[in-house]
């Protein structure tokens, strides 16, 4: 949960004095292990009141590092920063709605609306916290007017609606049915029904349970599935699923062709990114990329040559698997360092490293899969293409 920032911390937080001591704090470790000697540094920089809110800020502001371009001034608190959109994922968004008048329904403090304003036509804000409110107001620099509003109750028309649910119950723990996001997103779809809307899901979300009409997008950054988007009006393009896997610039579409056969293992595994996977868009990119599935209910590809700019497997060795064989054939390569992959098979990849107890100077990738009703290992070594 964090610190509860109230508005006289936030009042503090902006000010000179506070920013200053921030930047202070900044500077101290700020680990588990001297915590004690960091709060005990807050209290004589700043006094007891604002100690944990100028402490609290400077370890959001670290974490907030690994997500956000520049957030040396954001403020934030730790929900928020949890279920900010990373700033490479929030331009993308904001590209599709270039030009557009945007109304950030559930603006939170900001991380949003600091994309959209960069490329909108008029854009405003609006969320019932008064806390991040302010906080959006401090992070904005007063680009976007600021409104505290129910997303259930619309302050706006005509302008395009961008939305994101909280997705988190109290102990911290996703949602994954529409019904738990608050606010709902049958009540989101009722409100906004004929307005251009999009609205920002987890990844994990039942698909299934979405509109017949909404664009379902899943978007990928270095290798992570970070979210996906429901596009819906006007935003909607002509498909029914999209993966943009943001570090190649790849989109795949459910409009792609998808004649991609079953062939037998190749030179090269190819895992494809999590959100092909996600998108349900597997055969799409296989026959984009000139690759077979090893199995028609398994996501693993293999081809004689893999997309560039991706990590695959380049393949050493194959055969049924058992335990015993596995072990084997790490054996007879001479393997100590081993990454298992897993799907369609009951296989727990750390339990079962630590029974085969591999040793030797060479590291490889094993690949565990089900082809037909065989359990398979594929021996490969990784490599960046």
């Amino acid at each position: 949960m964090g610190y509860a920032f109230d508005l006289d911390d936030v009042g503090f937080l902006r000010s000179a004095e506070g920013g200053a001591a921030v930047a202070e704090l900044s500077r101290l470790p700020l680990t588990a292990s001297s915590r004690l000697a960091d709060v005990a540094a807050a209290r004589r920089l700043v006094g007891e009141r604002f100690a944990a809110a100028a402490l609290e800020t400077a370890v959001l502001r670290r974490k907030a590092e690994s997500k956000l371009d520049d957030p040396s001034g954001w403020l934030f608190t730790a929900d928020a920063l949890q279920q900010a959109t990373a700033s490479a994922v929030g331009r993308h968004r904001a590209g599709r709605l270039a030009g557009r008048d945007v109304h950030d329904v559930t603006c939170s403090i900001g991380a949003d609306l600091h994309e959209i304003a960069r490329v909108a036509g008029r854009c405003v804000g609006s969320d019932l916290d008064p806390v991040r409110l302010a906080m959006a107001q401090h992070n904005l620099g007063g680009r976007v007017g600021l409104v505290r509003a129910d997303a259930l109750r619309p302050v706006t028309r005509d302008a395009v609606v961008v939305a994101d649910p909280a997705r988190r119950d109290d102990s911290g723990r996703r949602r994954w049915n529409p019904a738990d996001l608050v606010p709902r997103l049958d009540l989101l779809l009722d409100v906004y029904a004929g307005r251009d809307l999009v609205v920002k899901c987890a990844p994990g979300l039942d698909f299934d349970l979405v509109p017949e009409d909404a664009e379902v997008e899943v978007v990928s950054l270095a290798g992570q599935v970070r979210e996906a988007s429901l596009w819906l009006g006007g935003l909607a393009g002509a498909v029914r699923r999209r993966a943009t896997v943001l570090s190649r610039q790849e989109t795949i579409t459910d409009a792609d062709p998808d004649d991609c056969p079953v062939r037998e293992v190749g030179r090269w595994i190819v895992d494809p990114d999590g959100a092909v996977v996600r998108a349900g868009l597997v055969r799409h990119y296989a026959a984009r990329h000139g690759l077979g599935q090893l199995d028609h209910r398994i996501a693993y590809l293999t081809g004689d040559e893999p997309p560039s700019g991706i990590r695959a497997f380049q393949v050493v060795d194959h055969g049924h698997y058992s335990e015993k064989a596995l072990r084997a054939l790490l054996r007879e390569h001479e393997v100590g360092r081993l990454e298992i992959l897993v799907r369609g098979m009951d296989v727990d990849p750390d339990a079962l490293r630590k029974r085969l107890k591999p040793k030797g100077g060479q590291e490889a990738t094993v690949v565990l899969t089900r082809i037909g009703d065989a359990p398979t290992m594929i021996l490969t070594r990784a490599v960046r293409t």
